[in-house]
């Protein structure tokens, strides 16, 4: 008997576009308004949030991703993660469940050099549904072109 190793990713929705990391990765899902928030002048770390007396930043992936971010609304959301360097939130558009993958479902993401974007995990398909799928951890650890230091993003 043959079994094919299912993972579940998480997927949400980012500028129009679904991503999937690692279910494993998160700790809760939180809506961004329901988060005691202290707001911060920066580009990408909007702040810090608290939830269950744990303080932690927050990266808005909507300015990561070049979108200014709009207000947000009732479906703006927040990924609580627990990373091997620190537990975060991830703002993001919305969340749109879980999903699992076959090994056979996710493709390399064409065009993506590897030195450049060894984040991306690939591109996972079911139907007529594609997600980006990214490792959570290295992406969370990316350092700015010409940056000095070794200093992450979160």
């Amino acid at each position: 008997m043959h079994t094919t190793t299912l993972t579940q990713f998480l997927s949400f929705t980012l500028g129009g576009l679904e991503y999937g990391l690692d279910v494993a990765k998160v700790q809760e899902l939180r809506v961004l308004k329901a988060l005691e928030r202290f707001t911060a002048d920066g580009a990408i770390v909007g702040g810090v949030a608290v939830s269950r007396g744990v303080i932690m930043p927050l990266v808005d992936m909507r300015v990561a991703c070049g979108k200014a971010p709009d207000a947000p609304d009732p479906l703006t959301d927040v990924i609580i993660l627990k990373l091997s360097t620190c537990t975060m939130g991830l703002v993001v558009d919305g969340v749109t469940g879980v999903v699992s993958l076959a090994p056979e479902q996710v493709r390399p993401v064409p065009g993506a050099d590897q030195a450049d974007a060894a984040y991306l995990l690939g591109l996972g398909q079911i139907g007529e549904r594609r997600l980006i799928l990214v490792d959570i951890e290295r992406l969370m650890s990316v350092r700015k072109p010409g940056s000095a230091g070794t200093r992450q993003v979160a």
